[in-house]
């Protein structure tokens, strides 16, 4: 408990406000580098997925890519690009590695999203003249926002925990403090800085959470409780098991 308290105090201490690298700006550099890798891999895959999704071509591409950013090492990943761009060139290459891991999950959240629309829901839209472009964004995209939020959110909590690795390679965000730690063998500031780093990714994968729940489409909602309401019924019919 020792070890608890001292990071605590550590994040509170006066001392965090000043120095080469306060608090305050670790954090917002930790959400800088996390929020521009999540958008510019966004703005690659969700396009490619919803394409995928939508033709059904690549999908064998996607599920295979999706597979095998799962064995790619992190922390090699940033330290090759730092050494194929120079070290000159840290932070493009820092955000190109997290860019690179945050791609697969949202591209599977993009055509899974679009895959999973009911085909009887696209049969339908064809049939009263709607256009291929107007059934995938009238139709397939606003159904399959709840599985493209999901991957999105995947995508950030592997972002928000990677860039801690930014610390090996310059003085940014949370890591730089867990690295400093190591070197002066300080557990409370390492312990205090992954501290802060598990709230960051609580905070946003909540805020993920409620998000998900708010792009259901009104209609969704309104026919699963529709649907929910005779076995409600049911079940209040079932009458109580009596003792002996």
């Amino acid at each position: 408990m020792n070890l608890f308290s001292d990071a605590i105090a550590w994040i509170f201490s006066p001392d965090r406000l000043t120095g080469a690298l306060p608090l305050p700006e670790a954090i917002w550099t930790h959400l800088a580098f996390t929020f521009v890798s999540v958008l510019i891999a966004a703005a690659i895959a969700i396009p490619a997925g919803w394409a995928i999704g939508h033709t059904g071509r690549g999908r064998e591409f996607a599920v295979a890519l999706s597979g095998a950013a799962r064995a790619v090492p992190s922390f090699g990943l940033v330290l090759l690009l730092v050494l194929v761009l120079g070290v000159t060139h840290k932070i493009a290459a820092s955000t190109t590695a997290f860019v690179l891991l945050a791609i697969p999950p949202i591209l599977a959240g993009a055509y899974a999203g679009v895959e999973a629309v009911e085909r009887r829901v696209v049969d339908g839209a064809r049939s009263v003249g709607m256009t291929g472009w107007q059934v995938l964004f009238r139709a397939e995209v606003p159904l399959g926002l709840p599985l493209l939020i999901g991957g999105l959110r995947s995508a950030t909590l592997q972002v928000v925990a990677t860039v801690t690795l930014a610390g090996y390679v310059g003085n940014w965000g949370l890591g730089f403090y867990i690295v400093q730690g190591i070197q002066i063998r300080d557990f409370s500031q390492i312990l205090g800085a992954a501290l802060l780093i598990v709230v960051l990714a609580v905070v946003l994968d909540a805020l993920f959470a409620i998000l998900q729940r708010v792009v259901v489409p009104r209609g969704v909602t309104a026919g699963r409780s529709s649907d929910d309401e005779p076995a409600r019924r049911r079940r209040r019919r079932v009458p109580a098991p009596t003792t002996a």
